[in-house]
């Protein structure tokens, strides 16, 4: 986790311990974000009904972390199951799938020179794209650096790395950022480094923050079955 070569709040790299997890393969969506709507009568966020940001399938924005915590907190209500926020040290696990010296989820390829880069992000014009357009990282994973900024469940502390727990980290006990983690449509360079860490209040709404949501695993549903 981290990178020594990165910016001061990276380092230093160490080695961390995170139990099984599910995460979602997609930010969670407008359709998804929708649903909860419906269900709780949450208000639409902001950019809801504007172009470019209106598609069912772009990544829902705007959405502060309290407000992705009752979206989660709904969720787990509604099937039974412990969905919540990942953790940066679950978030980064997951985008690095299983190669830990990669700087993003393709290997180390700048963004500039990778092809899916100027294929999705050689654009003109704002807001994001549709989830799930280019391919997949080595765990399934679609998004995990790009798109918009994803909320995670941690406080956020800049030296946190100096002190964290090596079995499951989970971010100081308090604080006044919440962590965030991938890269964002509003920036020139759309595509963040697997270990690069972001974070603002947990009430603000910016029209580049989106979420994704994971649960605890449960080792028999890896199992097949064509019951």
């Amino acid at each position: 986790m981290g990178c020594e070569q990165g910016r001061e709040e990276e380092r230093p790299a160490h080695r961390v311990w995170v139990d099984a997890f599910d995460m979602a393969i997609c930010q969670v969506r407008n359709r998804d974000f929708a649903a909860f709507m419906r269900s709780t009568g949450h208000p639409a966020p902001p950019n809801w009904n504007q172009p470019g940001f209106d598609d069912p399938d772009h990544p829902v924005v705007a959405v502060s972390w309290v407000e992705a915590q009752k979206y989660c907190q709904w969720l787990a209500e509604t099937t039974g199951r412990d969905y919540r926020l990942p953790t940066e040290a679950e978030w980064e696990r997951a985008a690095r799938a299983g190669e830990e010296g990669r700087l993003y989820p393709w290997g180390d390829v700048p963004p500039q020179d990778w092809w899916e880069y100027q294929q999705r992000w050689g654009r003109e014009g704002p807001g994001p794209l549709v989830v799930g357009q280019g391919a997949p990282n080595a765990y399934g994973v679609f998004d995990l650096c790009e798109n918009v900024h994803e909320w995670c469940a941690d406080w956020y502390k800049a030296d946190y790395y100096e002190l964290s727990p090596r079995h499951n980290p989970s971010g100081p006990s308090t604080g006044e950022r919440r962590a965030s983690r991938g890269g964002s449509w509003r920036h020139h360079v759309k595509v963040s480094r697997v270990a690069a860490r972001s974070s603002i209040p947990p009430t603000f709404q910016y029209a580049d923050y989106g979420f994704r949501v994971v649960r605890e695993h449960r080792q028999q549903e890896s199992k097949c079955s064509d019951q």
